[in-house]
């Protein structure tokens, strides 16, 4: 079996100490270790400490917990099988907790959960252009546009590109060779499906050009701001979107998307 991430190694073994809660409720104490919910959560936990660190002290650690009065007499009262299953339930939970702190303390953390198409680790664009998808909303494209510039980014707008004969699409094609893509979702258009009541969207040229940059650069290469209660679009699962609110806001979480994806700008640009 493959061995897990880092966060899905911690999320299988928290997810088995918080069953134990459910291992404590009277329904289960009433048959205690024989129970088909104690049954499946300890062969589940087995499966998932065998995944996680393979077969290793930890799986052992684990397996030699018991659950049951290792002597008994016909005398013996209920109330001691209880305790006993009990605290087999508490030595499991703690030795769960130590796997958990281990994990945490000395697995490496994972990489950024979207990684390149050519799963290589990201590197400096060879290009400071960043290409600016936008509508008809002019303002808040020329206020992006300045800030790029301000971080020494030379951002593509394809309306002042010169046309040299080309088709809008073979225009588009030239101009596409960025290190990073920023979409605009202002509301300049409005839809909904039939019999719906109509909603904000952007223009059909941002959705089209988002999915285009996300094919052709990647998804964590591409990065869209919305502009008020404009409708996102469900199927970009992955892109990142950042609200235009306060001036500050937006830029710096920009920033970080530009940095993260190799490209050396300076934070002290990113003006307030």
């Amino acid at each position: 079996m493959k061995k897990p991430s880092k966060a899905k190694a911690m999320e299988r073994l928290q997810k088995a100490r918080e069953t134990i809660t459910e291992l404590r409720s009277p329904e289960v104490l009433r048959r205690r270790s024989s129970s088909p919910k104690f049954q499946k959560w300890r062969r589940n936990t087995e499966i998932a400490i065998t995944n996680i660190f393979g077969k290793s002290r930890h799986i052992e650690d684990f397996g030699d917990v018991d659950y049951q009065l290792l002597a008994f007499f016909d005398t013996t009262p209920e109330s001691d099988f209880v305790e006993a299953y009990l605290r087999g339930l508490d030595s499991a939970d703690a030795i769960l907790e130590s796997m958990l702190e281990e994990i945490k303390e000395y697995w490496e953390d994972d990489v950024h959960a979207s990684t390149p198409p050519s799963s290589e680790k990201i590197s400096q664009p060879d290009t400071n252009e960043v290409f600016v998808i936008h509508g008809r909303d002019t303002s808040t494209r020329d206020m992006v546009a300045r800030f790029l510039e301000q971080l020494e980014l030379k951002p593509v707008i394809l309306s002042e590109q010169s046309n040299k004969g080309l088709t809008i699409i073979e225009k588009f094609e030239r101009h596409s060779e960025v290190g990073f893509a920023v979409a605009l979702l202002t509301p300049d258009d409005a839809g909904a499906l039939e019999g719906e009541k109509t909603q904000p969207r952007a223009r059909q040229n941002v959705i089209f050009e988002l999915g285009f940059f996300i094919g052709r650069i990647g998804r964590e290469r591409v990065c869209a701001l919305t502009k008020g209660e404009v409708e996102i679009p469900s199927d970009y699962s992955g892109v990142l979107y950042i609200p235009l609110d306060d001036p500050g806001g937006w830029k710096l979480q920009l920033y970080k998307e530009l940095k993260d994806t190799g490209y050396d700008i300076d934070a002290n640009r990113v003006v307030r």
